[in-house]
């Protein structure tokens, strides 16, 4: 999975670096997906889950704005053509500790959050993926109510 991830980024960004550089931009590839997968589970990606998807990527990993619209760019690509969230938890679950899994459950919760309408879609794929995550129901509970406090 890991190699198909960086042949999309090579397709979209240019060549990924060897070793960790990456490994760490295929991980932020697989971040951006479950962040679109999260905005498409209404059937409608909306201008600020959008805005919240580039902002949240920019601030997590530190991108530029250029970087951030490649990545997000193949994961809209890979989001409409992927049949399921496993690689991208499985990718996630192997580099990421419980905090930064912890993280990414907060950054899908402000993509939902972000045109003030949650969709009972949308909070099944983030419990969905919590489960995967192996993230405790309490934090994906405090994650939401965080996010509803916003």
């Amino acid at each position: 999975m890991i190699t198909r991830i960086k042949n999309l980024l090579v397709r979209y960004t240019g060549p990924v670096e060897a070793g960790a550089g990456g490994d760490e931009r295929a991980l932020q590839l697989a971040t951006a997906t479950l962040l679109m997968e999260v905005a498409r589970a209404d059937m409608h990606i909306s201008d600020e889950e959008r805005q919240a998807i580039l902002a949240a990527m920019e601030k997590h990993y530190g991108l530029s704005y250029e970087a951030t619209q490649q990545i997000i760019l193949a994961a809209e690509h890979e989001a409409e053509h992927s049949t399921s969230l496993y690689p991208f938890t499985r990718l996630i679950n192997r580099e990421c500790d419980s905090q930064d899994k912890l993280q990414i459950i907060r950054m899908l919760w402000q993509v939902i959050r972000a045109d003030d309408c949650i969709d009972k879609h949308e909070e099944h794929l983030v419990r969905r993926v919590a489960e995967l995550l192996h993230v405790p129901h309490r934090e994906f509970i405090r994650a939401k109510l965080l996010a509803l406090e916003t």
